[in-house]
């Protein structure tokens, strides 16, 4: 009997990490029916981590609130209320950005005026109910605003030469003369899971890496930008090379600036639902996310799951919606990709499950 544990990611705006799952095991199924899964959905700071903490943990509540979007209109949206425990006596709240500014909340693009502000104003109605902690997870942000509306909702003034507040998302950064941190609102404990390892600027920087991903297409204009994230680090007396602070277009940079602690999203949540447990008697370990491509070495899910399995000694396997050229697909025994199964990317993710059962047939017959 082949011992089984799934552990995807969630498939960006297609398909969540548990659906995910399921259809894997659906699929293998089909091929080897004597076999036992263990189900761990993933998520590594980006989309799915509040459902995955939801799933994980008992008596969690999600807390609805209105936020201001990345599209520039107003979101109905939640975070999620984890119990009282000894070192949390008020509670710790999860605020995820890809629910309150993120990319997928986007019809198109916006890379100058998308901001951070909704993602601050679901962490100041986290501390108004009064929560001892917080943990945030910053993947998949639609802006690169150096966590200036993050801030900016938190008490910050961001001010240009005549000491007016300068223009929400990056359109604003490099007006930026001053910055007024004394309204900001004190910061509980606060563990930022991120899935990237990027500094603030330079070429492996949140504008040269992640910028085009937000529509900073022209050269010119991610170096623009740049310069912006660099002069706010230079009045900040920020240190720009911080390994993660480039994640979610600088953010961040802002919450360590807040008094935040980087911590990498997807170890976080492994050690949450107890992964590892799961994988000490695994023989397979399948994982997935929507692309895997160059970043996805960088501490996402994949690369992490594939070092977990290693260490385990299981067999680590991979389904993802794309596989691009510069992925490191050596980590994995077999690796299917759903694109290449569907015949294109528009079939893929037209319909994920139907696909990504078919992924898990392959994947099986590989083993």
């Amino acid at each position: 009997m082949t011992r089984i544990v799934l552990a995807p990611d969630s498939f960006k705006g297609t398909i969540t990490a548990a659906d995910a799952a399921a259809a894997l095991a659906e699929g293998w199924r089909s091929v080897d029916q004597a076999a036992a899964f263990v189900h761990r959905p993933m998520a590594d700071g980006g989309e799915g981590t509040v459902a995955a903490f939801a799933a994980a943990v008992p008596g969690a509540r999600a807390m609805p609130v209105t936020v201001d979007g990345p599209a520039g209109g107003r979101i109905e949206t939640s975070w999620l209320l984890l119990p009282a425990t000894p070192d949390a006596p008020r509670g710790t709240a999860v605020v995820d950005l890809g629910s309150t500014s993120g990319i997928e909340l986007l019809d198109a693009l916006r890379p100058w005026d998308a901001d951070t502000t909704g993602f601050g104003q679901a962490i100041a109605a986290a501390l108004d109910h009064g929560v001892s902690r917080l943990v945030v997870g910053i993947g998949s942000s639609a802006s690169t605003d150096g966590g200036t509306g993050m801030l900016s909702a938190l008490g910050a003034r961001f001010l240009d030469a005549a000491g007016a507040p300068v223009a929400p998302g990056a359109r604003g950064l490099a007006d930026i003369v001053a910055v007024d941190l004394t309204g900001l609102r004190p910061a509980p404990e606060v563990r930022v899971l991120t899935d990237v390892t990027n500094p603030l600027t330079g070429p492996r920087g949140a504008a040269a890496v992640f910028g085009p991903q937000k529509g900073l297409a022209a050269p010119h204009d991610i170096a623009h930008v740049d310069d912006g994230l660099a002069r706010l680090a230079a009045i900040l007396d920020f240190d720009a090379t911080l390994p993660g602070s480039g994640a979610a277009g600088g953010t961040g940079a802002a919450l360590v600036v807040w008094g935040g602690v980087l911590a990498p999203g997807a170890a976080e949540v492994a050690e949450l639902i107890g992964l590892a447990a799961a994988i000490a008697d695994a023989d397979v370990v399948i994982t997935g996310e929507g692309s895997y491509d160059g970043q996805s070495g960088d501490g996402k899910v994949p690369s992490f799951l594939a070092s977990l399995a290693a260490a385990a000694g299981a067999r680590a396997m991979l389904a993802a919606g794309r596989i691009t050229p510069d992925a490191d697909t050596a980590l994995f025994a077999a690796s299917v990709s759903l694109t290449d199964l569907a015949g294109s990317s528009d079939a893929a993710l037209a319909e994920p499950a139907r696909w990504l059962t078919a992924a898990g047939a392959a994947l099986a017959r590989a083993h």
